[in-house]
């Protein structure tokens, strides 16, 4: 069973696909060639279901860092007799740059292991598991590597030492200070030649990747407030987890990693939802350019398009192509992360009705309509009737923003949302051609603030809750005055504040979405990191921006060595849990720092 904690990885991208990289310089995940393919490597879910390692026979100390602005990984490990640096990218397509980087990925996986001091001796094995780990496929060696071939793809690992070939791949080398052994793995179709690189091209594809990615940060990142360089490093995580054919943004690049240690809450995340998609918007926005923004709406308003003539509720995730079909499976020959099952691929959750998808999605087109040019009659068809749905279906039950697997309810963040729908759809009329529907959506946007104000207020608890009538508190009501249904300073929202602060906080200072609401699931979960960025940027809207650095730091203080969250935190040990790293949470971190560079800014 692989027991290393999540917080020990680190994430590789060229922008279609991703690996986790281990502090003990295993590849413990990798999908290719795209995020949601079968896994190659993925130890981290199960012991013999793949991994590539590469690190001293001995003892040593290791420290890494990503390469200044880019997401080239440098381990450094230090032993007794020496020092090695093992530099490790995803490759994105020769010469590209700026906006261009990932588009024609080559599916490349590169290490490079360089002596700087003394003499290092080093162990490679190569176990690749495809199909998440249901194949073992068979090795052969050919000059300068070895060729893998089981299931429908073949795999070329280039290696410039005579290999030991059993059910994996093994070498013992020697490096002398100043020598450098040049590794890599590509993909190719069962029928073809994986190819064999040179050192020579290796060195030159690692180079490319480092320039691509430094051009992508010149270029896009100019946010010079607070915590600056953390929103500019989580735009780069964020550019890492976009499939760059699609715009597509995925919520993590893994699948089952656990949001209780031993639990069942264990989830695919390798697709993009449409909740997410204003949220993103926002973080974007600050932390990379409006394009990366805008062709991810393009993208979102592509993939959710429907009939006209044949409506349906909008669908709340997508995969990364536009798929509406994310059937949810078990992989039962999988042990999961410390034994946390089942595994899952697929995602259920995508057939759940959740109205809050209409007011993100029409927040989303708001934030960028003066870059989208003109609009085609079926797209302004398309999203009038995003708010028409508003309108029709607010006064329905669903599964709220956190997809609850219980009976629906009328959760107060979707009748917000369905409030945004409305109040975004009044002020894009114009643009829409949908002048003529006006009095419908305004009386529909007063209908639902009226049966907010009454209904999902609770006298007992003092704040605004999870759902009508009740008393369960809910972190997502820290959305009402990012959304601009309520100001952050009213009396009902420093109450919520203040109930959230004392109630849904732990010791450790962060926030839980929830407690002691049945949401059909057996256990317990860490706190999200996302709603404390929520209540840091809630306190920095309110005018008080001392608070909401506190809160801010609280939860930047679990960015793991190389600057990554996962989604949640487990409240007794600290340890970061949940698909890693998390978009939500790094987006959760950015929009709380620009709330905070605003506040200061309104203040001086």
């Amino acid at each position: 069973m692989n027991d290393r904690p999540i917080a020990d990885y680190a994430l590789l991208s060229d922008c279609h696909t991703a690996a986790l990289v281990g502090r003990n310089g295993s590849i413990d995940w990798l999908c290719l060639p795209h995020f949601d393919s079968p896994s190659v490597l993925a130890r981290i879910l199960g012991p013999d279901a793949g991994h590539w390692a590469l690190r001293p026979t001995g003892p040593c100390t290791v420290t890494r860092r990503y390469l200044d602005r880019t997401m080239v990984l440098e381990t450094v490990f230090r032993t007794a007799t020496g020092t090695m640096t093992l530099t490790d990218a995803l490759a994105p397509g020769r010469g590209e740059r700026g906006h261009d980087l990932g588009r024609r990925a080559p599916h490349l996986l590169l290490r490079v292991a360089r002596c700087t001091t003394g003499r290092v001796e080093f162990d490679m094995e190569f176990a690749p598991r495809p199909e998440y780990g249901l194949i073992r496929p068979r090795l052969t060696r050919v000059e300068g590597g070895l060729r893998c071939h089981g299931g429908p793809d073949a795999f070329g690992l280039c290696c410039p030492y005579p290999l030991d070939v059993t059910d994996a791949a093994r070498c013992t080398a020697v490096l002398e200070a100043g020598e450098q052994a040049c590794f890599a793995l590509q993909q190719a179709p069962a029928d073809d030649v994986p190819a064999m690189w040179s050192r020579q091209e290796i060195l030159s594809h690692l180079r490319d990747a480092v320039a691509g990615w430094r051009t992508w940060s010149r270029s896009h990142q100019s946010y010079e407030g607070p915590y600056a360089e953390m929103v500019h490093h989580s735009g780069r995580v964020l550019q890492a987890l976009t499939f760059q054919p699609t715009g597509a943004i995925v919520a993590a690049p893994t699948t089952s990693l656990p949001e209780e240690t031993g639990g069942v809450r264990n989830w695919d995340y390798r697709y993009a939802w449409v909740r997410d998609a204003s949220f993103t918007l926002d973080a974007l926005w600050v932390a990379a350019c409006p394009y990366e923004a805008e062709g991810f709406f393009r993208w979102m308003a592509q993939a959710a398009a429907t009939d006209p003539d044949r409506p349906q509720d909008l669908q709340i995730m997508f995969g990364i192509r536009g798929e509406r079909d994310l059937t949810e499976r078990e992989l039962p020959h999988l042990p999961g992360w410390r034994g946390s099952r089942p595994v899952r691929v697929g995602n259920g959750a995508w057939v759940q009705r959740q109205l809050d998808v209409y007011g993100e999605l029409l927040a989303a087109f708001g934030r960028l309509r003066h870059l989208l040019g003109g609009l085609d009659d079926p797209t302004k068809t398309f999203l009038a009737g995003l708010a028409d749905a508003a309108a029709d279906r607010w006064r329905e039950k669903d599964q709220g923003i956190w997809e609850v697997r219980s009976a629906p309810q009328h959760f107060l963040y979707s009748k917000l949302m369905c409030w945004a729908a409305l109040d975004q759809g009044l002020r894009l009329a114009e643009d829409l051609d949908a002048q003529e529907r006006t009095p419908v959506w305004r009386a529909a946007r007063d209908e639902i603030r009226a049966a907010i104000e009454a209904r999902g207020w609770s006298e007992a608890a003092g704040a605004y809750t999870q759902a009508f009538g009740s008393d369960v508190l809910d972190a997502s009501a820290l959305m009402m005055p990012v959304v601009g249904f309520e100001a952050a300073d009213t009396v009902r929202m420093r109450s919520t504040v203040e109930a959230v602060r004392t109630r849904l906080t732990g010791a450790d200072g962060l926030v839980h979405r929830y407690v002691a609401a049945d949401d059909g699931l057996p256990g317990d979960e860490g706190a999200f990191l996302l709603c404390t960025f929520w209540l840091a940027q809630v306190l920095a809207l309110a005018g008080d921006p001392r608070e909401a650095h506190e809160v801010f730091r609280r939860a930047a203080g679990h960015l793991n060595d190389v600057g990554l969250l996962a989604e949640e935190v487990e409240p007794s040990t600290g340890e970061l849990l949940g698909n890693f790293p998390q978009a939500l949470s790094h987006i959760g971190l950015v929009n709380a720092a620009w709330a905070i560079h605003e506040a200061e800014s309104a203040s001086v």
